[in-house]
C-alpha cells in the first residue's frame, strides 16, 4: 500500500508540474502586482508595508542621518531627502529638484531638431540648477528605463513609449560633443533624482523620448500592464521595467538575460551583488565575493569613459548615497538567528533529535499536566500556536514552557510562562481547519520589556509578511515532541528536513485551502504527527534566517508516503498577528 501511494503520489506531482507554472503566473497577473505591492517588493525607506500595499510615512517617522538637505521644484527646503519623499507622497508638487539651498531648478523640455518645443515627443534637454544654458542627454545607455522617469515628469503617468529613444541632431549641434550621461532605477519622479555625469558623445544622435499616447484596449500580442500601459509581450519578464509601475517583472516563472528572483520576480543582472537586497529573500546578494556581474555590451559609439568618472558629476548631490543611508538608519528587527550559532542542519517520524538552542523559538505548550502541543516564540509575550491546540476561554490551563529539550527531564534552567490570553483567528473552522492559529500572550512575570527573553536562549523567528518569500520545492525544518513511527511516543525534541510542496488541492480534495502549506517528502520518511501541533515550519532565507512559514495543522495519518502534512501559511495572517501583537514586534524591514 505504501509503494502505490508513493506511485501515485509522483504521477500527481509530475500532473501539477506541467500546469503550475502556467496558472501560478496567470493568478499572479489577476493580482496586478506594481512597485507599490510590498508582498513582491521592497518599500523604499520613506513608505511602509501594510496589508500588502506601500503607503506614506509622515515626514518625522523618517530618520535622521542624512547626506543632505533637499528642495521641492517650488523651492521649498526639506531637511532631508527622505522628508521631501514622505512629503511627495501626499502632495506631487514637492518633486525632488536638487539639494538645499535651493538656487535654481532642476528643468526638463523636449524640443524637436530644429530646437523648437514639442509636446509628447521629441529631444531631450535638461537645464541643471545654476546652469546658465541646457544640455542634450546622451543617446548611449539611455533605455525605456530613464525615459518613463523623464515623461513622468512632464506629466505623462504611464511613463515613455519604446519605439524611440533616439533621435538624429542638427549639423550646428553635431559639433557640441558634451551631453548628460543619466541612469535611474526607474522608481524616480524626476531625472533630478537619477545619476547625472558630464560626458561627450561624437554620435549624431542625443536621447530623447515619445511619452505614452493612451490606448483603449491592447491588442492580443501585448501584455496590459497594470497602469494600463501597452507593450510588446516578449518585453516581460526581461529585468527591465518597461510598464514604469514593474508590473512586467512581478509574476515571471522565468526570466530573460535578468536574474530570477525566487519571488517569480525579475531585477537587473546590474542589481546583483551591488550592496542592495532586492529579491525579498537577499539571494542577490549572497556569495558576492565569487559571483560575476554580466560585463554590459559596449556600444559601437561609446561615450568616453570620462563620463564615468566619480569626479565628473553633474550635480553635487548623490540620491543613491543618500538612500543607502536612510536605508542603513532604519532600525531592523532581530530575529531568527540562534544566538549560539546553530544553522540548519539536516522530527516527528524520520527525524533527529535536536541539540540545546538548535531552535530557540520552540516553545512546549502545556494543558494542565500534559504537553499535547508546540508553540513559536515571535517576541515580546506573544506565542504563535494552531487554534485546535487551545481554547480563548481558558488561558488560565495553559503555561509556555521554553528550552525544553526532553519532556521526562526538565533542565534546572527551563523556565515557565502562565497565559495571560489566547486569541484563537475569529475565523477558524474546526471541521475544516481554516485560519488553524492563534496567538498566546503571557504573563510578564519578571515585569521586564525584554518578557520571555529574560535570562535564557530564546530568540524569536521572524514573521513572514509576503506568501512569495518562499517557494514549491525549497527544504525547510519541522519540529516538536510528536509521535515518532508506530505512533510511538516521543519525550525528545525532534526535527527533520521536508519540501514545500506545489499544492495539495488534488491530495486533499475539497479539504486544501488557500492558507495552507502543504510540506513534506515523497517516501513519507519524514512527518509531523500527533503531538507536534502548533509547532513550527520553519524557512531559511538566503542570510540563514529564521522564518516562521508555516503551524503544524493536520495530515492523513503519519508519515504515509503521497500524504504530506499541511500547514497553517503564517504569511497570510501577517496582519492579523500585527493588529494583536504591535507591527515593530515583528515587522523586519521598515517599521
Amino acid at each position: 500500500m505504501k509503494t502505490s501511494s508513493l506511485t501515485w503520489f509522483m504521477l500527481s506531482l509530475v500532473y501539477v508540474c506541467i500546469i503550475t507554472a502556467t496558472v501560478s503566473q496567470k493568478t499572479c497577473w489577476d493580482e496586478k502586482y506594481t512597485s507599490d505591492s510590498c508582498l513582491k517588493v521592497f518599500c523604499p525607506p520613506w513608505l511602509r508595508c501594510v496589508d500588502g500595499k506601500c503607503i506614506c510615512k509622515l515626514p518625522y517617522q523618517c530618520p535622521r542621518n542624512k547626506t543632505i538637505g533637499a528642495c521641492s521644484e517650488g523651492s521649498k527646503t526639506f531637511q532631508s531627502y527622505c522628508h521631501l519623499k514622505s512629503a511627495e507622497c501626499s502632495n506631487a508638487k514637492y518633486r525632488f529638484s536638487s539639494e538645499s539651498p535651493c538656487h535654481g531648478k532642476f528643468e526638463i523640455f523636449l524640443k524637436n531638431k530644429n530646437g523648437e518645443p514639442t509636446n509628447k515627443k521629441g529631444i531631450l534637454k535638461i537645464k541643471l540648477p545654476k546652469q546658465p544654458s541646457e544640455s542634450f542627454v546622451c543617446s548611449e545607455k539611455w533605455t525605456i528605463t530613464e525615459a518613463n522617469v523623464a515623461c513622468r515628469q512632464l506629466e505623462f503617468s504611464k511613463g515613455a513609449s519604446s519605439e524611440v529613444l533616439q533621435y538624429n541632431i542638427s549639423e550646428n549641434d553635431e559639433k557640441q560633443l558634451e551631453c548628460l550621461q543619466v541612469t535611474c532605477r526607474g522608481f524616480e519622479s524626476t531625472l533630478a533624482e537619477c545619476t547625472i555625469k558630464k560626458s561627450t558623445s561624437k554620435r549624431n544622435k542625443r536621447a530623447g523620448v515619445s511619452c505614452y499616447k493612451e490606448t483603449i484596449e491592447c491588442e492580443e500580442d501585448q501584455f496590459t500592464c497594470v497602469n494600463g500601459k501597452c507593450i510588446a509581450l516578449n518585453k516581460t519578464c526581461n529585468g527591465v521595467n518597461d510598464c514604469g509601475d514593474l508590473s512586467d517583472e512581478l509574476c515571471c516563472t522565468e526570466c530573460e538575460n535578468s536574474f530570477h528572483c525566487k519571488s517569480d520576480t525579475c531585477i537587473p543582472n546590474s542589481y546583483v551583488c551591488n550592496g542592495d537586497v532586492d529579491c525579498l529573500s537577499g539571494e542577490d546578494e549572497i556569495n558576492c565575493k565569487v559571483i560575476l556581474k554580466r560585463p554590459e555590451a559596449k556600444s559601437e559609439n561609446p561615450v568616453s569613459s570620462v563620463g564615468d568618472d566619480e569626479g565628473n558629476n553633474a550635480v553635487n548631490y548623490d540620491i543613491d548615497a543618500e538612500t543607502r543611508l536612510i536605508k542603513q538608519s532604519i532600525t531592523s528587527l532581530t530575529c531568527g538567528v540562534a544566538k549560539e550559532g546553530h544553522r540548519r542542519v539536516k522530527r516527528i517520524i524520520g527525524g533527529k533529535n535536536a541539540e540545546k538552542n538548535q531552535f530557540p523559538w520552540q516553545v512546549a505548550i502545556k494543558d494542565g499536566s500534559k504537553v499535547n502541543c508546540g508553540g513559536i516564540y515571535i517576541g515580546g509575550c506573544w506565542v504563535v500556536t494552531a487554534a485546535h491546540c487551545v481554547r480563548s476561554d481558558q488561558a488560565h490551563k495553559y503555561r509556555i514552557i521554553v528550552e525544553l529539550l526532553d519532556r521526562l527531564a526538565y533542565d534546572g534552567d527551563i523556565d515557565s510562562f502562565p497565559v495571560k490570553t489566547v486569541k484563537v483567528h475569529e475565523l477558524y473552522n474546526p471541521n475544516t481547519y481554516e485560519n488553524d492559529i492563534a496567538l498566546l500572550e503571557v504573563i510578564n512575570i519578571y515585569n521586564d520589556p525584554a518578557c520571555m527573553q529574560v535570562d535564557n536562549n530564546l530568540v524569536a523567528a521572524c514573521v513572514p509578511w509576503s506568501p512569495y518569500q518562499f517557494k514549491e520545492g525549497e527544504t525547510c525544518t519541522v519540529s516538536g515532541w510528536g509521535r515518532a513511527e508506530g505512533l510511538s511516543k516521543v519525550f525528545h525534541l525532534k526535527w527533520g528536513h521536508i519540501n514545500l510542496m506545489n499544492n495539495c488541492s488534488t491530495i486533499y480534495k475539497g479539504r486544501f485551502f488557500d492558507k495552507m502549506e502543504c510540506a513534506g517528502t515523497y517516501d513519507g520518511s519524514i512527518d509531523s504527527c500527533k503531538g507536534d501541533s502548533g509547532g513550527p515550519l520553519i524557512c531559511y532565507d538566503a542570510e540563514n534566517v529564521a522564518y516562521l512559514w508555516g503551524v503544524v495543522s493536520w495530515g492523513e495519518n503519519c508519515g504515509e508516503a503521497g500524504f504530506p502534512g499541511v500547514y497553517t501559511k503564517v504569511a497570510h495572517y501577517f496582519e492579523w498577528i500585527s493588529r494583536h501583537v504591535g507591527r515593530q514586534l515583528i515587522s523586519k524591514y521598515n517599521i
